[in-house]
């Protein structure tokens, strides 16, 4: 009796010693930085938090963030039924299921089940060590009681979420229900939980796309666990089981993958990024591009942006086809970039115009050959149509008019109306803005493009556009770089008449039933191709061409860009909005009811010389080098362009003293070569005048 007491005393004695022991190294233990401490995968998301792109973190693994709240309760109740059915019970240590494990291992001499915790799993994951040795063992018991002391139960948990491995790279739950279930973790079904709890045990000996059978046998243990913890019916455990098991890794989601590069780039520490796109419609769009360009060439890109003018906020951004298409540059975000706007400037031109009273849309213009200081600009199709209304030169984007027009009202007020309204455009050197400017001779994105318009969908009122959200949702505003916010773009009369122009466009492609203003442009070469529309919520801003800058003869705003900007439109959801109202004080007449003064636009009558001028090539320069590249692509793409100034209508061309075209009245001659060499291309105008050209092809 007394050695039996004595041994208790001792056993106490031990027992006591351990206990404070144990207490010392836990109070020893350095601080733990729970979830806050874990490198996570930044994340972007959309306007109504949905992954938009995620990248890999610091330590290279798909580890995204996650709330306990957004995890199907399901998988919570599994998981804690198969690894630790006494989770809120214990304080780290669950000594009952430590001796249950001990004795299932001693009457059937393996182990049945693991004495550990789901507190002891995370501290296992937060050490990254093996558990193998006593030690190891003892530092994890330490560990887990750290843990408890730290947080909540529901914070130990939230940690497990982050850090249970699930296979290769993968850690978490919200990253391995992406990849191996191509959805968010928010509801699973049953046989979804059951294999996300299955293989954290042996991640790699259970990867569904190597080991398929093991992770169909190690989910189906789950199941029948569950089935006996009450967490799932009998039945709905049979159902599960039928479920077939992924065989394959899914992509991580990567849409707006511009954008999102750009949002991280912009703000590397921060691990949730997020924009005003809508998720669905980026998705639509993005394929729509894709599919558009495959019509237009192996080397043309594309690029839409579509916000909501209304507010501002951009809902869509495409930079390109795609950014790993290595043939298109995909890598170049075209919404960004500075390209020629073309005729797409023009409508500003006219507003301005019209805020000025030096012209109304019923006003008569000339359109017909000018010389402006040296500057003689010609129409597209190098033809003349005379006597037009301001709205027909606006519709039919004559040059002459708009540049008699833009030197009424001053390309330098043209300048800072578009830096009003946030827009920075380039200019070569450092020379002051020209009448060119007009006609493309600057450089803008298709962001500021759609800037622009935004604002001429709103009466003239500037709406900064935004990408970006703060913490609260709400959207970030584009800086205007200082300029005053209220100050209008145009005047809401001169913005309104602009608008109904544009609306008589014609629609060659279905896009719905409510009315759309829309503008196209092709810059000077054939380099870029745009189309900018907008109704009463949306504007859509499209561009089309190479990257590279390199010339695509043939391709122009409305035959690449335009068709595009109409099936973005079509691509919208719910109903669309109508156009503006009329504002108060416009001047609804005919031109022969318009006040005398504005009959005709009040602009400097010039001289018509291009019938004194004499005929000559002006394009491309005599002894050139042209590469077209033949050899590759089809034929249309080896189409030369051979422009020239002067001489008389109707115009005979040549190539070799061979005729190719007769009775030509356009000035140019689109020319397809049969193959490489040299070639003398010459012309004849009606007066007897000739010009010609040297050139070596290739």
């Amino acid at each position: 009796m007394r050695y039996a007491a004595g041994g208790s005393v001792l056993c106490l004695a031990l027992a006591i010693g351990a206990g404070a022991k144990i207490a010392h190294d836990v109070s020893s233990l350095p601080p733990l930085a729970g979830a806050s401490g874990i490198t996570l995968s930044p994340v972007v998301l959309d306007r109504n938090d949905r992954l938009l792109r995620s990248f890999t973190s610091a330590d290279d693994k798909w580890r995204l963030p996650v709330e306990l709240s957004e995890v199907d309760p399901l998988y919570i109740r599994m998981l804690l039924a198969y690894e630790d059915g006494r989770f809120y019970e214990h304080h780290g240590v669950d000594p009952l299921a430590a001796l249950r494990a001990a004795g299932q291992m001693l009457t059937s001499g393996k182990i049945v089940s693991g004495g550990s915790t789901l507190t002891m799993q995370v501290a296992r994951l937060l050490r990254e060590v093996s558990t193998r040795s006593l030690q190891a063992k003892y530092d994890q018991v330490i560990t887990a009681l750290k843990l408890e002391e730290t947080f909540s139960k529901d914070e130990i948990l939230h940690l497990y979420l982050l850090r249970a491995p699930f296979g290769g790279n993968l850690e978490g739950i919200r990253a391995a229900s992406l990849v191996w279930f191509g959805k968010e973790p928010s509801r699973l079904t049953p046989a979804e939980a059951a294999l996300l709890v299955a293989l954290p045990q042996s991640p790699e000996a259970r990867r569904p796309d190597r080991f398929n059978e093991s992770a169909r046998t190690a989910r189906d243990r789950v199941l029948a666990r569950a089935v006996g913890a009450g967490v799932i019916s009998a039945e709905e455990a049979e159902a599960a089981q039928k479920d077939s098991v992924p065989t394959a890794r899914r992509d991580m989601p990567f849409l707006a993958a511009h954008a999102a590069r750009k949002a991280v780039l912009g703000n590397p520490g921060a691990a949730v990024h997020r924009l005003t796109l809508e998720r669905d419609l980026q998705s639509t769009l993005e394929t729509l591009v894709r599919r558009h360009v495959q019509t237009l060439g192996p080397h043309i890109s594309a690029a839409v942006l579509v916000a909501d003018h209304t507010t501002g906020e951009i809902l869509a951004s495409v930079g390109s086809p795609g950014l790993l298409d290595e043939a298109r540059l995909g890598h170049v975000d075209m919404t960004e970039a500075l390209r020629s706007p073309g005729s797409t400037l023009k409508p500003f031109i006219y507003g301005l115009a019209f805020e000025e009273g030096i012209a109304h849309p019923e006003s008569f213009v000339d359109d017909r050959p000018i010389d402006i200081a040296g500057y003689r600009p010609t129409n597209f199709d190098m033809g003349y149509q005379g006597r037009v209304t301001v709205r027909e030169a606006l519709q039919m984007s004559l040059n002459t008019p708009a540049i008699q027009l833009l030197e009424a009202v001053g390309p330098s007020r043209l300048m800072a109306r578009m830096k009003r309204a946030g827009v920075s455009p380039v200019l070569s050197g450092d020379k002051a803005p020209g009448l060119a400017i007009g006609l493309g001779g600057l450089g803008l994105s298709l962001k500021d493009l759609a800037a622009l318009y935004a604002a001429l969908a709103e009466g003239g009122r500037i709406r900064p556009l935004s990408l970006y959200r703060d913490a609260a949702g709400l959207p970030v505003r584009a800086d205007l770089g200082g300029q005053d916010p209220l100050l209008p773009l145009l005047d809401p009369i001169a913005a309104w008449h602009v608008g109904d122009i544009l609306t008589g466009l014609p629609h060659p492609w279905a896009a719905g039933s409510a009315k759309i203003a829309y503008k196209t442009g092709t810059s000077y070469g054939y380099r870029d191709a745009w189309a900018v529309g907008f109704d009463g919520r949306h504007v859509i801003a499209v561009w089309t061409g190479r990257a590279d800058g390199t010339p695509v003869p043939g391709q122009t705003g409305a035959g690449s860009a335009a068709p595009l900007l109409f099936e973005a439109f079509q691509r919208l959801k719910g109903e669309r909005q109508p156009l503006k109202d009329r504002p108060a004080g416009v001047l609804a007449m005919t031109t022969g009811e318009l006040p005398i003064p504005l009959r005709h636009a009040r602009v400097a009558q010039p001289e018509s010389t291009a019938q004194s001028r004499p005929l000559k090539i002006t394009y491309p320069p005599d002894g050139a080098l042209v590469e077209l590249g033949l050899g590759y692509g089809t034929a249309e793409q080896h189409t030369l362009i051979v422009k020239l100034e002067g001489g008389r209508r109707p115009y005979t061309w040549f190539v070799n003293g061979a005729p190719v075209e007769t009775a030509l009245f356009r000035k140019e001659l689109v020319w397809t070569p049969d193959g490489e060499g040299f070639a003398t291309v010459s012309v004849l105008d009606a007066n007897g005048q000739a010009s010609r050209i040297d050139i070596s092809i290739k």
